[in-house]
């Protein structure tokens, strides 16, 4: 059953933010704020105190740009040559890797920011991927409080000190879910930049499918293509030669031996390891997981539930069923909670989900402090405070549209 009601067109609401959340995303967005310039001037991000580069993620991006850029775009791939680029970028060794192991078209990406000084690309990927992640937070909550909303999700702070790409990953999500009703082909635009993460390519086709979207699934498939076509044609086919062969080292050193350690994924597969238990039985219980959402998430889009729930449900659903979840990926489950937000300022809130929301920000907050993987009963919350309001969501009688309960 698709969907045809008009997100877009509901009319902005002015009932008062309540006073408890403005104040801890106001609190959150100052240290957001002002962490990130004093550390850069105090040798805390991207710097050390004796000029030495700081070992974090986003040397990957610029190291594998660099290779782009000299024309040796496949070796971006191989784990050792890509490291010793690093090292002789941030002149400092450190343990392990920071492997590339991204699609050839994001390496696009990559070799665009190898162009600029180091700290340049830095800091200009940080700010310029929260611009639009920002802006389909305050289009989905639907006044300014969305920005504020925006600066002040916990997990920025995670995803801007390492450099990672969860605001771009957000803003294609958000995007998606808020352009389909609407503007299906560029929601299926929005999709198609997506697969730059393949691990979120599992529920949105499923979905576009069982409510015949065909549009959207039309418009994502060809922008997929597209951009393959563009990384050959600037990168040649041994990029995706050098994708596939390594994708199986990539996997067996991350989801088999752990080398990113345990506690720093947040899914459900992650956190059986980090107990202890074996690949089979956190295989196991992922997959359960994963099965027993996708119905859900089915079943639930094909209701007549109001558009906000599908769309919160499936913004948290795609954390829920990836194995591979690090907590700046749970920038996405700000766009579920966005969702939660504009349903409390239009209607009121109810009385445990000021409270839940608080919860899921200590969550957060409490991983950066002390390392205790928490980020799954985070979207574990999530996923019931939409299921609470989404009530009865299995049988069939008529739902309340958007526009009927913002009017009342």
């Amino acid at each position: 059953m698709a969907d045809t009601s008009s997100v877009a067109a509901i009319p902005p609401q002015h009932d008062p933010v309540p006073r408890s959340l403005f104040a801890i995303c106001f609190v959150l967005a100052c240290v957001n704020a002002a962490f990130f310039p004093a550390g850069l001037w105090s040798g805390a991000w991207i710097w050390d105190g004796q000029g030495l580069g700081i070992p974090t993620d986003f040397v990957n991006v610029w190291a594998a740009g660099k290779l782009a850029l000299q024309g040796q775009p496949a070796l971006a791939w191989d784990w050792d040559v890509q490291r010793q680029v690093e090292l002789e970028l941030l002149r400092q060794d450190f343990p392990g890797y920071f492997a590339w192991h991204y699609p050839p078209p994001f390496l696009l990406v990559a070799a665009f920011l190898a162009q600029f000084p180091y700290a340049v690309a830095f800091i200009g990927w940080v700010y310029a991927s929260f611009i639009p992640y920002a802006l389909v937070m305050r289009a989905i909550v639907g006044r300014g409080f969305g920005l504020l909303l925006a600066a002040g999700f916990p997990a920025l702070f995670s995803n801007a000190l390492v450099g990672q790409n969860g605001c771009l990953t957000a803003a294609l999500v958000g995007g998606t879910l808020y352009l389909l009703p609407v503007r299906p082909v560029l929601a299926g635009i929005c999709l198609g930049f997506l697969t730059y993460k393949p691990q979120y390519g599992l529920l949105f086709p499923v979905l576009l499918i069982a409510t015949q979207r065909w549009t959207a699934f039309v418009s994502a498939s060809l922008t997929a293509i597209v951009l393959a076509l563009m990384s050959w044609l600037a990168f040649g086919f041994e990029s995706w030669h050098a994708f596939f062969h390594w994708l199986p080292r990539f996997s067996q050193a991350f989801l088999t031996e752990g080398k990113a350690t345990w506690w720093k994924l947040q899914s459900l597969f992650s956190l059986v390891r980090y107990f202890g238990g074996s690949e089979a039985l956190g295989w196991t219980f992922q997959w359960v997981l994963t099965a027993a959402v996708a119905v859900v998430l089915v079943t639930l889009w094909r209701s007549p539930v109001r558009y906000s729930l599908k769309a919160a449900a499936l913004a948290v659903g795609l954390l829920l069923t990836t194995p591979y979840l690090f907590m700046y990926d749970m920038m996405v489950q700000a766009i579920a909670v966005a969702w939660l937000v504009r349903i409390g300022l239009n209607e009121g809130f109810r009385r445990y989900e000021l409270p839940a929301l608080g919860c899921i920000a200590a969550l957060q907050v409490t991983f950066m402090l002390s390392g205790i993987p928490l980020g799954l009963a985070a979207n574990v919350i999530v996923a019931a405070l939409v299921l609470a309001r989404a009530g009865s969501w299995w049988r069939r009688q008529p739902a309340p549209s958007e526009a009927a309960l913002a009017a009342a």
